[in-house]
């Protein structure tokens, strides 16, 4: 109990930072992709299930939900990121039970842009090389449950962003918090807080200038000077949602969520979903993500314009339970061709 009243203060008192935003804040953060939902399941459901997801991928909703995994999780996942500009995200998570109510969980997301042209200041045109910035956060979890009906979790994450010649490098932290009742557990709310840490700074020789300063006469000296970068923050935010199952059968049943996020550096959103399950084989997702201006193409902020959908088939391997899942999802946007996730999910 002292470790959940640790986490709750953790949450309760660092969301006045993540609410302290204002409008002129917008667009001034830095490390937007820590805001990337990269898994296909729960992106098919419009970041909206934060209160029911459960094992590895709950690592980015709501750390909370690994405490769910039934013993040893697996799962990858490729994302087409907005199709046409040839970014390309992919995700690695590992989860594993630790006791009778705790869970380990290491992910791992890498962002690739491509090989884009080095240009400089002679040759505007390129034709001297290629660079691919690459961005990659590593995250470390841990969730326990500390009833039947309570659970939280934590998650240290570290960063990485790369640009040819520079680099910045920074950790933040997520914590998270499940409340579960009702007959036969349908009833679940949730409440995360993600993104906080320490400002990031970009270093490298692409921050220094060689300069040639005359001596006197004939002569000159070059001086190398290094021009420091303004610090960015990160994009912290905090989660509150809640999730519902309807339970038409023992082969069926309907899961409905929903989220409020409050962001710091963009609009607040308010994501809706819903979940088809039939026999645990098939699964079927809707989603809808809205923020200010988001069906108004002159005032729309976000590339995603909001619906979301997604689909899994899940198959048994063998007499011990495994089960092997594939996913898929797609997320609207205007302009490009949308957002494309597909992954494999294995359950031991």
């Amino acid at each position: 109990m002292k470790k959940l009243i640790i986490i709750a203060i953790t949450i309760i008192g660092a969301s006045t930072l993540a609410i302290a935003g204002n409008p002129d804040r917008a667009g001034s953060a830095g490390a937007g992709h820590l805001l990337i939902n990269p898994w296909a399941r729960s992106s098919g459901l419009a970041n909206s299930n934060m209160a029911s997801i459960q094992g590895a991928e709950a690592m980015f909703m709501n750390v909370s939900g690994l405490a769910f995994v039934r013993k040893t999780e697996l799962v990858f996942s490729n994302n087409q990121y907005l199709v046409g500009t040839g970014i390309k995200i992919n995700s690695l998570g590992f989860a594993q039970k630790v006791g009778e109510t705790g869970a380990f969980g290491i992910s791992v997301t890498n962002m690739n842009f491509g090989d884009i042209q080095i240009t400089e200041n002679d040759l505007p045109e390129g034709g001297i090389g290629t660079f691919s910035p690459n961005y990659t956060n590593i995250g470390l979890s841990y969730a326990k449950g500390f009833s039947k009906s309570i659970y939280g979790g934590l998650t240290m994450r570290l960063i990485s962003e790369s640009i040819y010649n520079v680099r910045a490098q920074g950790v933040s932290f997520d914590a998270g918090i499940r409340y579960v009742t009702g007959e036969k557990d349908k009833v679940r709310f949730g409440i995360t807080l993600r993104n906080v840490g320490p400002p990031m700074r970009y270093r490298g020789d692409g921050m220094s200038v060689t300069a040639t300063i005359p001596t006197g006469g004939a002569t000159s000296q070059s001086l190398t000077v290094e021009n420091r970068s303004e610090k960015y923050e990160l994009p912290s935010l905090v989660n509150v949602g809640c999730a519902y199952d309807f339970i038409f059968s023992d082969k069926m049943k309907l899961t409905a969520n929903g989220q409020f996020t409050s962001n710091s550096f963009t609009n607040d959103q308010i994501g809706l979903g819903g979940e088809l399950n039939f026999r645990d084989r098939f699964i079927g997702r809707l989603g809808y993500q809205w923020e200010a201006g988001v069906g108004n193409k002159e005032e729309r902020t976000t590339v995603f314009t909001g619906p979301t959908a997604g689909l899994s088939v899940q198959l048994l391997a063998g007499d011990n339970g495994t089960i092997i899942g594939l996913d898929y999802s797609y997320r609207v946007t205007n302009p490009f061709n949308g957002v494309h996730s597909m992954g494999i999910h294995i359950t031991l």
